[in-house]
């Protein structure tokens, strides 16, 4: 089959064919048809995360937002035949450890990350394995496609649950998502969807307009000069309730952070770079005079998928509204430069293998 191989940082993946997958006993193997581009196979084809431990190894096969059929069953999985069609979570649970029985698989104490581990390539290929699949697989609805679930990948997912889960975000607060790139964007359609108030802020104005098509109530353009946090409470009257930054630099956690009232909470989703190596300072005193919350969120469990399903089936959410570029896989070199210059605009979504 065909794959898109890491094989030098920052350099054009190679195209190659490999060994097709086969089913182990409680796996499925997965024919993808589609599979978003996201800005953490940006951060693991730059070769960032080696602060964390977490640095891709080359030769790995990128690619953790798929959505396709299934091909072949392991022999004890019972949940999943041939032919039914799947989106694939990247955080995978073993399904038996105490955060997994406890519904936070996401976590999982011995989980997989798809694409970013040697022991499950991902999927910019034909094909994928997917381990203990009863736990980890998630059926999709009929009238959800294989593009509309690779867009959800992990960037609709990780929103979702900061926003739902993690910071219990109410109807009538006030969100501000710091960097609309697809995982921000995502954020602004989630937020509404939940019935919050959105202010959206970016340096380009592209996004911006994309991010009011998708229901932001106001906007902030960042750049030299402006001072983000005041312009966010101007239109908040008085501070976000809850604040996200999806984009993992120093000024945006920052402001983030500094754009809060009084109990609000800070949501961490975006991953840092190399300029800041996973380390951001943030004014822990001002944070314990006002109460405020810190949180991250990574990906979502999988147990949960289906109340963001729900909404996607009553047309409360849209995530095929985000998917502005399908591609082959071919081009994944040249989109993930693109996010380099920040020149890429919602979500791209491989669909030609």
């Amino acid at each position: 089959m065909r794959a898109a191989v890491l094989e030098a940082y920052g350099e054009p993946l190679s195209i190659e064919s490999v060994e097709p997958p086969e089913p182990d006993p409680h796996s499925v193997v997965v024919d993808v048809e589609a599979c978003g581009i996201c800005r953490s196979d940006w951060h693991a084809w730059q070769g960032h995360g080696e602060w964390a431990d977490d640095r891709v190894p080359l030769g790995q096969i990128l690619g953790h937002e798929p959505a396709g059929t299934v091909a072949g069953v392991g022999e004890q999985v019972d949940r999943f035949e041939p032919d039914d069609r799947v989106a694939v979570p990247f955080n995978l649970g073993e399904g038996s450890c105490p955060q997994c029985r406890n519904g936070h698989g996401n976590v999982c104490q011995d989980g997989y990350a798809l694409g970013f581990e040697e022991t499950v390539p991902g999927a910019f290929a034909e094909r994928i394995r997917v381990p203990h699949a009863d736990f980890n697989v998630v059926a999709l609805p009929d009238g959800v496609s294989t593009t509309e679930a690779a867009a959800l990948g992990c960037r609709y997912v990780t929103a979702f649950h900061a926003l739902a889960h993690r910071a219990d975000l109410a109807a009538g607060d006030w969100v501000a998502v710091h960097g609309c790139g697809g995982l921000g964007l995502a954020a602004v359609q989630i937020a509404g969807a939940l019935g919050a108030n959105v202010a959206a802020v970016d340096i380009r104005e592209d996004p911006l307009e994309l991010a009011t098509e998708l229901g932001a109530d106001a906007t902030v353009t960042a750049g030299d000069g402006v001072d983000v946090p005041a312009e966010i409470e101007s239109v908040t009257h008085g501070g976000a309730h809850v604040s996200v930054d999806a984009l993992g630099r120093a000024e945006t956690c920052r402001n983030s952070v500094d754009c809060l009232r009084t109990r609000g909470t800070h949501v961490q989703v975006g991953l840092t770079t190399d300029a800041e190596r996973g380390e951001i300072a943030l004014p822990m005193d001002e944070l314990t005079r006002w109460d405020v919350t810190v949180v991250g969120s990574r990906g979502m469990p999988p147990s949960r998928y289906d109340e963001l399903l729900r909404l996607i089936a009553s047309d409360r959410l849209e995530p095929d509204a985000l998917v502005t570029n399908e591609v082959a896989l071919e081009d994944v070199s040249g989109r993930l430069a693109a996010m380099s210059e920040y020149e890429t605009r919602g979500v791209e979504v491989v669909t030609e293998f």
